[in-house]
């Protein structure tokens, strides 16, 4: 009788089929995790970016209206003693060209009735206004910047107005400061000069969710719909949000409010024009892994070739069980384990360096890029890794005093150089083991693994005494304040002990400052 003929499968074109395959996938696989990273990481940093950006010009137009008002109410008292039409004139006139902060300028006596225009229009003077600015300022004779409204002549106007009191108290009358929003002026331009040119925009709204400032002139005067950022930004909130706006486009925005006014600066830019640059960056990505991937892919394909060998050796032998020498042909193909853990190895080393790449870009994400410090995601990962091992640590949260000043009087590059430079000074007071984080702005966190009270305390001082013997070029002196808690003595949660050092860091502010405090711990539960 003959055997049966066993099916022969091509077992070298199933072993590269399945090895190039395991390559692919996995290098696919890679690619997606870089992608997902990136991705992330723009969208986050935009939003952040406008967030900044908005609040940085709503502190603009909130100063500028306040010097505006502090303008006028210099004029004010100056006309309280001659309320006469030369002097009138005189002051519309110097009041105008002395600064394009109005476009225009006016005086009236206490019933609303021109004395002095700037521009100087004999139209006006010797009439009785009627426009809701006037009608407010005569009404309420404080200080006042009126809601926007249109005028008689079409302008969409901002009456900025201060009510003219002589020494008796006398209510004389007002002079206000008119603003075509729709014209030339200083608030036009800085909230027009958009140094941004990569897509995105501004534009300001008032508490009538009127358009104020658009790119788009048509848009100016027009009310706003459903918008959750507008929604948000009315209610005197700041912050940044991702939103579909009201023409249906998905934005990255960042808002914040200007008090003096009650508007709202919106600073947006679409989602679609921030991932743009992520395909030329992915592409990058996978011409710097194309020989990595190569190189797999050839080994790969190598060691198959070295696995058909001894696994037609083992298919032979297992169909010759009945000759005599197949217990030592099989003995002799137990080397085939050795070439198949050689395979995995050799995989193992792609995605190891796979792994390695898309590390970095996980530990970017996790990384402040201005002190290269732990961001709030580095510190999170790091909380949750001493909470799953119950590992005690200590906690100092640390803040510059008096940075905003700083900021103010020297600039935000100057600011940037006093927190790199802190955060150089808490590289230099700590331990390897310790895990710094830059948590916002000029605050700081330090956790001590396996410290105490005692030597947190002992860093945080050697800290701040290092800051405040330094001096700093164009600062000079600085100073920071410290809280310092543990986890677990002073609260069995870890966001507990987080909070109960920045209560601490609160104190050390109230105390006067440059000092380091202690937190209390909670009081204990009852058994």
């Amino acid at each position: 009788m003959h055997s049966a003929r066993l099916p022969r499968l091509d077992l070298r074109r199933l072993i590269i089929l399945l090895a190039m395959l395991s390559g692919l996938v996995t290098l696919s696989i890679g690619f997606y995790a870089s992608y997902k990273v990136q991705r992330e990481s723009l969208i986050d940093s935009t939003l952040e970016a406008n967030r900044a950006y908005a609040a940085k010009l709503a502190d603009s137009t909130e100063l500028f209206f306040r010097g505006a008002q502090q303008q006028l109410s210099v004029s004010a008292e100056s006309l309280a003693t001659r309320f006469d039409d030369r002097t009138l004139a005189r002051e519309t006139d110097r009041l105008r060209r002395q600064t394009d902060s109005f476009n225009a300028v006016l005086i009236t006596d206490a019933y609303g009735v021109v004395r002095a225009t700037a521009p100087s229009t004999g139209r006006l003077v010797g009439q009785k206004l009627d426009s809701p600015g006037a009608r407010q300022a005569l009404r309420e004779r404080r200080p006042l910047i009126s809601s926007p409204y249109m005028s008689a002549i079409g302008e969409l106007v901002v009456m900025i107005s201060h009510p003219i009191t002589a020494e008796d108290g006398t209510y004389l009358g007002y002079i206000g400061g008119a603003i075509y929003l729709k014209d030339r002026n200083i608030l036009n331009s800085l909230l027009g000069d958009h140094f941004y040119l990569d897509g995105s925009y501004l534009y300001a709204v008032d508490r009538s969710r009127r358009l104020l400032y658009h790119p788009d002139p048509a848009r100016l005067g027009t009310v706003v719909g459903e918008n959750e950022v507008i929604d948000k930004v009315l209610r005197g909130e700041s912050g940044s949000q991702r939103i579909i706006n009201s023409q249906g486009v998905d934005m990255l925005a960042g808002y914040a409010t200007s008090p003096a006014s009650g508007w709202g600066v919106v600073a947006q830019r679409p989602t679609a024009d921030t991932l743009h640059p992520l395909d030329g960056l992915m592409l990058k990505v996978l011409r710097e892994t194309a020989p990595l991937a190569l190189l797999t892919l050839l080994c790969s394909w190598g060691l198959a070739r070295l696995i058909t060998r001894p696994l037609w050796q083992l298919a032979q032998s297992a169909s010759e069980m009945d000759a005599p020498e197949s217990a030592e042909r099989i003995q002799r193909i137990r080397s085939w384990y050795f070439e198949a853990a050689q395979l995995k190895r050799a995989l193992q080393l792609g995605i190891s360096l796979l792994h390695q790449r898309i590390g970095k870009l996980n530990l970017d994400a996790q990384t402040d890029p201005l002190t290269g410090l732990h961001n709030r995601r580095g510190l999170q990962l790091a909380l949750e890794a001493m909470a799953a091992e119950c590992r005690p640590f200590a906690v100092i949260a640390l803040d510059l005093d008096h940075f905003k000043r700083i900021n103010d009087t020297h600039g935000h590059d100057v600011g940037d150089n006093v927190i790199r430079y802190v955060a150089q000074l808490m590289t230099a007071c700590s331990r390897d083991a310790d895990v710094l984080c830059r948590s916002g702005g000029e605050e700081f966190l330090i956790l001590l693994p396996e410290a105490n009270l005692e030597s947190a305390l002992l860093v945080a001082e050697r800290l701040r005494q290092s800051v405040e013997q330094d001096d700093l070029p164009d600062v000079g002196h600085i100073t920071i304040s410290l809280g310092i808690a543990l986890w677990p003595y002073h609260a069995e949660h870890i966001e507990r002990t987080l909070k109960l050092a920045d209560g601490a860091l609160y104190k050390a502010k109230q105390r006067g400052r440059n000092r380091s405090e202690i937190a209390e711990p909670d009081a204990p539960r009852p058994g």
